[in-house]
C-alpha cells in the first residue's frame, strides 16, 4: 500500500456512513521501521506536535537550569494546553519568572478550549488575550530562548532568527532529514512548522524515547522532557483530555503529543513494543476536525480511536489500560441527542 487507507468507520443501521483515511508509521530509535500502514512516507505537518522538537534546543542550551524551570513549565512549553485557570496562572508564572510580558507574545488570542472557563469568558465578557492561545508556553519559552541568548526579541518568530534555525537544525538531526528536504509553513500560532515524511517525525519522536546514540547534552535534554509530560501530563492539554489521559494511564511508558488536521505523534519507551524507543505517527487525511458536544466540550472524532488501536495491536497497552481509556474508543456506540443508539464507529485497519 502506497496510499492513505482506511483508518476508521462510522456505521448508521447497516450501511458505512462515513469512513476516514490516513496512514501510520511506527519507527525504531534505529531506524527500522517496525510497522506501518498506508503510506509511512505522506509528507505532512507536524503541527502542534513539533513543540517537543522546539523546545529541544532551548533545553539542551541551558534554559531550565538558566530561569530555574520545574517540570511543569517545561510540560507548559511542550503543551498545546486548553486555556483552564491552571494553563494561564502557570504561564503568567512563568512569563514573570523569565521577565517579559504577555504583550511580547506574537501567537494572537482564541477562545478557551476548557469548556469551564469558555463559560467564564461567555458569562462575563472576557476578551481573551494571548496567554490564551493554547500555544503560549511554547512562544513563551521562545522569547526565553531568545533572552537568553542576547538576542532580538521583536521578531523572534522570523525563519532566519537564530532560535528558529536552531529548532530548524536540531529537528533535521533528530528525524534524519536534510534541512532543504523539510517543508515550512506558518502555523496557527503564527511560529514556523514543518513538514515531512510520516517516517521521519517517527524517528525523532523514538529518539526523545531512548536518546542513547545522542549526544550527553541532547540526551539529557529528551530526558528532561520526557520527564516532565510523565510528571504533568494535565499541563500538556488538560485534565480529561486524550493525550493527558493516555499519558496518565500508559504509567512512564508512552508520551504524546496531538497535532492540528489529523496529525498525532506518539512515543514508546524501550522495552515495550521493542528493545529500542519506537515512535508512531498518525496522519488522518480529512483532518480530523473536533465538534463541540451540548457540554462545551471538544472531541476529536478519528485520532484518539486509531491512536487506542495502533498501541492495542502493538501491545504497548494492556486490556486493563484499554478499558481504562474506553471512552475515548477504540470502537464507540453512537448516540443522538436524545440518547437514542444510531450507530457505531470502529477501526478497520490492521498494522502490516
Amino acid at each position: 500500500m502506497n496510499t492513505p487507507q482506511p483508518l476508521l468507520e462510522m456505521k448508521r443501521g447497516d450501511v458505512v456512513e462515513a469512513t476516514h483515511y490516513g496512514s501510520i508509521a511506527v519507527v525504531s530509535a534505529d531506524g527500522r521501521i517496525l510497522h506501518n500502514y498506508g503510506d509511512p512516507y505522506t509528507v505532512a505537518f507536524l503541527r502542534s506536535s513539533a513543540k517537543l522538537f522546539q523546545a529541544l534546543p532551548f533545553v539542551e542550551q541551558g534554559g531550565v537550569e538558566h530561569y530555574g524551570y520545574d517540570q511543569s513549565e517545561l510540560a507548559l512549553s511542550c503543551a498545546s494546553h486548553e486555556t483552564a485557570q491552571i494553563h494561564l496562572n502557570a504561564v503568567a508564572a512563568l512569563q514573570k519568572k523569565i521577565g517579559i510580558t504577555e504583550s511580547q507574545l506574537q501567537c494572537g488570542p482564541h477562545l478557551p478550549s476548557d469548556a469551564k472557563k469558555l463559560r467564564e469568558v461567555i458569562q462575563q465578557g472576557i476578551i481573551p488575550t494571548p496567554n490564551f492561545n493554547n500555544c503560549s508556553g511554547k512562544h513563551t519559552s521562545m522569547l526565553a530562548f531568545a533572552k537568553m541568548r542576547g538576542l532580538p526579541l521583536e521578531n523572534y518568530l522570523s525563519l532566519d532568527h537564530p532560535i528558529q534555525q536552531d529548532i530548524m537544525s536540531t529537528l533535521s538531526e533528530m528525524c534524519n532529514i536534510d534541512v532543504k528536504d523539510i517543508h515550512t509553513g506558518v502555523d496557527g500560532c503564527s511560529a514556523p512548522n514543518f513538514a515531512m515524511p510520516l517516517f521521519n517525525a517517527a524517528l525523532g519522536m523514538a529518539r526523545i524515547c531512548d536518546p542513547a546514540e545522542l549526544s550527553d547534552a541532547r540526551a539529557a535534554a529528551c530526558g528532561k522532557i520526557t520527564a516532565a509530560m510523565f510528571t504533568h501530563p494535565e499541563m500538556i492539554s488538560n485534565h480529561g483530555e486524550f493525550d493527558a489521559e493516555l499519558m496518565k494511564t500508559g504509567k512512564d511508558r508512552i508520551i504524546t503529543k496531538r497535532g492540528a488536521e489529523g496529525f498525532q505523534i506518539i512515543g514508546v519507551m524501550p522495552g515495550v513494543i521493542d528493545e529500542r524507543g519506537a515512535g508512531i505517527v498518525i496522519k488522518v487525511t480529512d483532518g480530523d476536525k473536533s465538534p463541540m458536544d451540548e457540554n462545551l466540550e471538544k472531541h476529536a472524532r478519528v485520532r484518539p480511536p486509531v491512536a487506542l488501536e495502533t498501541l492495542r495491536q502493538l501491545g504497548a497497552l494492556d486490556e486493563t489500560q484499554m478499558q481504562a481509556l474506553a471512552e475515548f474508543g477504540p470502537e464507540k456506540t453512537l448516540k443522538n441527542y436524545a440518547g437514542i443508539i444510531t450507530g457505531q464507529m470502529y477501526p478497520v485497519f490492521k498494522l502490516s
